[in-house]
């Protein structure tokens, strides 16, 4: 994947993976200050080329967000809330979780998968080509991959009670998806979980947590804050179709 940069102000490259998945040919753009409006033309220009571009507004900047609503068809997909703790405290791992990486396809941690909020589904377009399987099939691909990490809680006969799935880079882990099974919830197994990656990133030498939840998952919003994070963003996502 080619990534462009121009003027420090904005990335833009192909989404190789959606636009095999969904058949049509993507792209993500990533605003990271405030354009000015040459920036902002440049830009426009690259997404003629594509038939679907989502553009992440970082911190919703008022002048990007007045450029997309007077220029494009685009519409606000969804409002990403950003979370990050520092690791400094050196928790013991908690019982019943357990840490693995390069996971072999597990029936169990796809049969509890249920995530109720996704712009792939909230988006009729993106629903219609199969957006509901979006976050089963992220699953699947991070099956055997050593660079992903998988914590594990398991009840007394051993079946999966839930999971968090992440991954680390420089000296941050990026919570990728965490889901508790309907049957166990309110349990304590979702702080467990977090308990149980902040545990072992340290182990590893990483000092920082990141997750991004959705504006509307009131559960997950207060879930982060109960766990100590605290909110460092609130990113604009556009979905501009080219149909």
């Amino acid at each position: 994947m080619e990534r462009n940069v121009f003027e420090d102000a904005v990335t833009f490259y192909d989404l190789e993976w959606d636009t095999e998945y969904f058949g049509i040919k993507s792209a993500k753009a990533t605003l990271l200050k405030p354009l000015t409006i040459n920036q902002w033309n440049e830009l426009k220009n690259r997404f003629i080329d594509y038939q679907f571009i989502s553009v992440v507004n970082q911190n919703s900047e008022p002048i990007n967000a007045q450029y997309i609503g007077k220029d494009t068809s685009a519409f606000l997909a969804d409002v990403n809330i950003q979370f990050g703790k520092k690791v400094v405290e050196r928790y013991e791992m908690p019982n019943n979780i357990t840490i693995q990486n390069a996971l072999k396809r597990n029936d169990q941690v796809l049969a509890i998968a249920d995530f109720r909020f996704s712009k792939f589904t909230e988006d009729p377009e993106l629903a219609k080509r199969g957006g509901a399987q979006v976050y089963r099939q992220w699953l699947i691909n991070s099956f055997d991959r050593q660079d992903k990490f998988y914590a594990l809680s398991t009840d007394e006969n051993g079946y999966i009670t839930g999971f968090l799935l992440y991954s680390l880079s420089g000296n941050t882990c990026l919570i990728e998806l965490i889901v508790v099974s309907k049957t166990a919830s309110k349990s304590g197994i979702g702080t467990g979980l977090f308990k149980a990656v902040e545990c072992d990133i340290r182990l590893k030498g990483f000092n920082e947590v990141i997750v991004g939840t959705q504006m509307r998952n009131l559960g997950a919003i207060n879930f982060y804050h109960k766990v100590g994070c605290k909110q460092i963003g609130c990113h604009q996502v556009y979905h501009l179709w080219n149909l």
